[in-house]
């Protein structure tokens, strides 16, 4: 008999973009709101869960950027690295677009309710406004690859992004961030 499997969309969804974030050089969630929240017990042994993203960014004077996936609360707490890209220098630009992606499966931990995601992805950043540079994978090494959750309880899911200079011209905004589960 065969069961099949379920794709799910997690919600909830944002009906606007995202707002434009500038001046700033810590991690932040620059998602549009509401992120979407995996809800306790959703993730098993298993599942597989599917991310991707895309919006625009400015810069001015060639920032580093580090942009990734980010797990936490509804208030928009980072706890934990999902995936996060390597340094990247980002070209002057001006409202070039980026995508990024990552796909994983959620595989037994260590003891109840914890669990690994196991996954890997890729980030391309505009290099004009019709061409992409070349894609970065996220995480770069093996080891960054697993990422150990408590699915027991609610885990919201967003985008993040860290500028190393703080500037006005230096901007991000997400268009899309859709997370699909498959169980």
């Amino acid at each position: 008999m065969d069961i099949g499997y379920i794709q799910e969309s997690v919600g909830p969804f944002p009906t606007t973009l995202g707002a434009a974030f500038n001046t700033f050089t810590t991690k932040k969630s620059v998602d549009a709101l509401p992120v979407p929240v995996i809800l306790s017990g959703k993730l098993r042994a298993g599942s597989k869960l599917a991310i991707k993203s895309s919006g625009e960014y400015s810069a001015t004077a060639t920032p580093n950027v580090t942009v990734g996936y980010w797990l936490g609360t509804r208030a928009l707490a980072i706890t934990l690295d999902l995936a996060l890209s390597p340094v990247i220098v980002a070209p002057n630009a001006t409202a070039w677009q980026w995508d990024m992606w990552w796909d994983g499966i959620c595989v037994p931990g260590a003891s109840a309710g914890l669990h690994n995601l196991v996954g890997m992805g890729g980030l391309r950043l505009g290099a004009s406004l019709t061409t992409f540079n070349a894609e970065v994978p996220i995480h770069t090494t093996a080891a960054l690859r697993t990422v150990a959750i408590d699915v027991t309880i609610e885990r919201a899911i967003g985008v993040s992004w860290t500028w190393s200079a703080s500037a006005a011209g230096n901007n991000v905004q997400v268009y899309t961030h859709n997370v699909t589960i498959q169980n």
